[in-house]
């Protein structure tokens, strides 16, 4: 299919992911503080998104902590500073093999296998306009590490996200898992004008050459709403590709914490550098307000006590 070109772009920031970065970059944050400063200046460098993952503020070590996540949320609806708040919902799904003669049983260190209920709990409390649904089941690099979400545990999980009212930003890492979720829809699960984000070059899911960026482009349904992102140092690539392909952008410490070779990034600049590779494109940067309107969102209330 020919490009068709977004002129009117959403950038998402993903400020701190889960991955086992936060000991390769200060800028990483960790307490609920720093994350929630790190989403702020985001958003004052032109995110109308940001995405949110939690750590323990000692160690860095990715958390599920409703408190903490409360915490996030507190800071970033308190703030004076708009933005829309993207929860993830993709912790509790980690399994974690033995030795591939002796798999079983699962290694206590790594292995968080939550129930549906329990891994929305976050999102029931904190009501994000937008949490993530990681539409499969996937072999991430690690050697014994699988992220698990069958087909059940989406169901039952999309389900609650959509009774809640919180929209749904189904996470697809390969082709298969854009098939679920448009099954998702056909079942009612998810509402019909679905928000996807395309995640590109996350081994072993989709690489992020441009012939299967394309082939994931090209099976997001018309009335679809979708972003695009890859890792390390095709994140910036990934801001123009997605633009050009008629997409949204993500950029942030989640997926890259590079600047320029051997400058480590801040958020913000990230954010800021996506700005000027959008503007230089032609295409304009659109702000909170614009998105909710373009997604369907209701602005949330600061939580009660």
């Amino acid at each position: 299919m020919p490009l068709e070109m977004n002129r009117e772009v959403f950038i998402t920031c993903a400020v701190t992911g889960s991955g086992g970065t936060q000991d390769r970059s200060p800028h990483v944050p960790r307490s609920p503080k720093q994350i929630a400063d790190a989403a702020i200046d985001a958003a004052k460098a032109g995110a109308a998104v940001v995405h949110c993952h939690v750590r323990d503020p000692e160690t860095g070590a990715p958390r599920r902590d409703v408190h903490l996540y409360r915490e996030v949320t507190e800071r970033i609806r308190d703030a004076r500073v708009d933005v829309v708040l993207n929860l993830t919902a993709g912790m509790g799904g980690d399994m974690v093999f033995g030795d591939v003669e002796n798999p079983l049983p699962l290694k206590a260190k790594g292995t968080d296998m939550g129930g549906a209920t329990d891994r929305v709990e976050h999102v029931r409390q904190c009501l994000p306009e937008i949490c993530t649904l990681d539409c499969g089941t996937m072999n991430f690099a690690e050697a014994d590490y699988v992220m698990t979400n069958t087909p059940g545990m989406l169901r039952a999980m999309g389900s609650m996200m959509t009774k809640m009212g919180v929209k749904p930003e189904i996470e697809a890492f390969d082709t298969g898992h854009l098939w679920f979720a448009k099954q998702l829809v056909e079942e009612g699960v998810l509402a019909p004008k679905a928000l996807v984000q395309l995640c590109m070059g996350v081994p072993w899911g989709a690489p992020d050459d441009l012939n299967t960026f394309m082939a994931m482009v090209n099976n997001v349904p018309k009335e679809w709403t979708f972003s695009a992102f890859s890792i390390g140092r095709s994140q910036m690539a990934y801001v123009a590709a997605s633009v050009l392909a008629g997409g949204n952008v993500r950029v942030g410490l989640e997926d890259n914490l590079w600047l320029d070779k051997g400058v480590l990034a801040t958020n913000a600049q990230l954010v800021e550098r996506a700005v000027t590779v959008i503007e230089n494109l032609g295409a304009r940067v659109i702000g909170p307000d614009e998105v909710r309107k373009k997604l369907g969102l209701t602005k949330r209330a600061p939580l009660a006590a």
